[in-house]
Order: C-alpha cells, then sequence, then structure tokens
C-alpha cells in the first residue's frame, strides 16, 4: 500500500513542477529566485530558466526580486501558450500532444450516460486511440464533417412485449 502511495504523491510532484500552480503566488509580495523555488518545490535554475524567457525582475541588482503579481502572470501565460483547443472535427491525442482529425474522417460514439458519452477514433499519425468526451446534444457541433456512428440500444428484458422462453426449466 505505501508503494502504491508514494508513486501517486510523486506522480503529483512531477505535475506539480511541469505546471506551478499560480494560487500559491501571494500577488503583493516580492520573491527570491530561492524563494520561488521553494514555492514550487522546483530547482533554482528553472526560475532563472524562466527568467530568460521573459519573467520580469525587479532590477538588474542581487538579489533577484520578482514580483508576486508578475510571476503570477508569467505561470498564467505559460499554461495558457500550452493548451490546445480542439476544432470542431478533431480530437487531441495524448502521444502526438496535439489535436488530431481521426483516420478515416471516422468515429464512434459510445454513450456512458444520457447526457454524457465518449467520441472514439484512430490517430492517423501514431495510430493510437483517441478520446473526446462529450455532451450528445453537441455532437453535431463537436463532430463538424466526421461520419460518426452511434451503436444502437438494445432493448431492455423487462421493456420487452415478449417472454423469454427458459428451456432449462422445462416440467417433466
Amino acid at each position: 500500500m505505501s508503494h502504491s502511495l508514494s508513486a501517486v504523491d510523486a506522480g503529483q510532484r512531477r505535475r506539480r513542477k511541469r505546471h506551478p500552480n499560480h494560487r500559491l503566488v501571494k500577488i503583493h509580495r516580492s520573491y527570491t529566485v530561492e524563494e520561488v523555488a521553494r514555492l514550487f518545490g522546483g530547482h533554482r535554475n528553472t526560475v532563472r530558466h524562466w527568467i530568460k524567457r521573459g519573467l520580469p525582475t525587479v532590477d538588474d541588482k542581487r538579489p533577484t526580486l520578482i514580483l508576486g503579481r508578475e510571476l503570477a502572470e508569467f505561470l498564467q501565460g505559460l499554461r495558457q501558450k500550452n493548451k490546445r483547443k480542439c476544432q470542431p472535427g478533431e480530437i487531441y491525442c495524448v502521444g502526438c500532444r496535439a489535436p488530431q482529425k481521426p483516420a478515416g474522417d471516422m468515429a464512434e460514439y459510445k454513450p456512458l450516460t444520457p447526457s454524457l458519452g465518449n467520441l472514439v477514433a484512430i490517430c492517423p499519425v501514431c495510430d493510437a486511440m483517441i478520446y473526446r468526451r462529450i455532451n450528445p446534444a453537441k455532437l453535431q457541433q463537436v463532430c463538424g464533417n466526421l461520419n460518426v456512428t452511434v451503436p444502437q440500444v438494445g432493448e431492455h428484458i423487462s421493456e420487452s412485449s415478449r417472454v423469454s422462453v427458459n428451456c432449462a426449466f422445462r416440467k417433466g
């Protein structure tokens, strides 16, 4: 049990480092490079790399100070830059890390609940299965010009008018 918990903790730590939460930053405070690294559980060189990529500092003197408001805005900008919106007819491929039009412009809708389902298709680049969760009411908007097959729902046994014949229970 402790092994699986440590694996989950390690995954969360990696995700935190990769996508630092801008809400942890106090916008009315100034931070040093070391304080920012400690705040996000990262390394000082990561913060220095952010400065080279455009994170504004107070001045060119040491210690390097970063305003909280500008740090929060910079981190929000990083997140927005990495987001990829899917256009109608596209499904995001995790392997390619980009929205893709399904192979053959074909997809299948698999309902999960009455108000939710998955579009399932094959990525034309890496041949992996790609999925997009959608509301069936928005199926036409999301699909664009895709050829979508919707499986027909079978009749539930309690709704059947025919009586089921079970030959295992014959009298005799």
